[in-house]
């Protein structure tokens, strides 16, 4: 066991170290990359007075020796000033310094041709410097906003999969209460009923390892998921499930419909002893679902409202999965209750290559 825990210690550390030598490498190529791009315009800069200096090779020298200056401020201010100074809100000590450190620069260039001189290197060194932690600030920047938008992904996919997990084990329930009260009932249809049920059950198994599947399959399975409770409930329940327009290959979020039908189901017919009726309509217009789902509602509880784990849960989905690209709308009346769903599966539609 403790040959497992420091195995486990040791493994750690060297994927610390492997992090930190790899971020070590890139910023070190960061600025060496820097530093010889300021040498190539340092030269450019210069070409046209290259014939006033005695030697190409002192032409190049020059210019090395003005871009290691510049550098150098630069390397002070992003090292050592802004982390320790600027960073920590220390706001006239990092502007000191970072002055004192320019015009200390400024005045070793320029030591012994004068202070016109020095004055105009100082200025020079300030735009620099000013350049460089423009562009230093931008690449943070960019840093920053690609670690939240990564943070932003993976806590959105967390909280999908949590919300995906909590469905399975709602829909089971209210399915083996149907099954429980026809075998009370001793019905003849229970065993194929809970061979229906386990087809569901399959699918749904299956489905909850995609992000979407088909919109065809899961419109059989709302309607084998209404066949079912069409037997349990007998004659005392009017079923309608009706499909306009083409399903083409439009895909959807596994198991976002079917809380919508199983409170219907739930808060309708198996409320009551009472007639009840459950329709619900599928409508394909452009790549855009429009989804109804209606039920009576009994006297005796019309005034209840109506709430749950199921419709919490699928509200949370449509606004992380279909955000902008969906409106739902539910009308919830003294006599009948009222749900309509329309979303853009356009954006499903392009996924089709990645979950097939």
């Amino acid at each position: 066991m403790e040959i497992d825990i420091y195995d486990s210690i040791f493994i750690l550390f060297l994927i610390k170290v492997f992090m930190i030598k790899k971020s070590l490498k890139r910023t070190l190529l960061i600025n060496v990359g820097a530093f010889l791009l300021v040498v190539i315009l340092e030269i450019l800069s210069g070409w046209l007075n290259r014939d006033n200096f005695e030697t190409s090779y002192s032409f190049y020298l020059w210019n090395l020796n003005y871009a290691a200056y510049i550098m150098s401020i630069i390397w002070i201010n992003h090292f050592v000033l802004i982390p320790f100074f600027l960073d920590k809100k220390k706001y006239f000590l990092f502007a000191t310094l970072l002055i004192g450190s320019i015009f200390l620069t400024s005045y070793f260039k320029g030591y012994g041709i004068g202070w016109p001189h020095i004055s105009k290197l100082f200025f020079f060194f300030l735009y620099t410097t000013g350049t460089g932690m423009a562009a230093f600030f931008l690449r943070r920047n960019i840093i920053v906003q690609k670690e939240n938008a990564e943070k932003d992904k993976l806590q959105r996919e967390m909280e999908l999969t949590y919300l995906k997990e909590q469905v399975n084990p709602h829909f089971l329930f209210n399915s083996l209460n149907s099954i429980y009260s026809l075998s009370r009932q001793q019905s003849p249809e229970t065993p194929d009923l809970v061979m229906q049920l386990s087809e569901l059950m399959r699918y749904q198994l299956e489905s909850s390892k995609k992000d979407t599947v088909l919109l065809k399959e899961e419109l059989e399975f709302i309607e084998n998921y209404l066949l079912l409770e069409e037997k349990r409930l007998s004659k005392r329940c009017n079923v309608e499930f009706l499909i306009k327009g083409d399903l083409l290959d439009l895909r959807i979020a596994p198991m976002l419909l079917i809380p919508f039908v199983e409170n219907a189901v739930k808060h309708g017919a198996q409320s009551t002893n009472e007639q009840s009726t459950i329709d619900v309509s599928v409508a394909i217009k452009n790549s855009t679902l429009h989804f109804c789902v209606e039920n009576s509602k009994p006297h005796k509880v019309s005034s209840l409202k109506r709430t749950g784990l199921g419709l919490e849960n699928v509200r949370r989905r449509l606004n992380l999965l279909y955000p902008n690209s969906h409106v739902l709308e539910i009308d919830d009346k003294e006599e009948k209750y009222h749900v309509n769903l329309s979303i853009d599966l356009a954006v499903s539609k392009l996924k089709k290559t990645v979950n097939d």
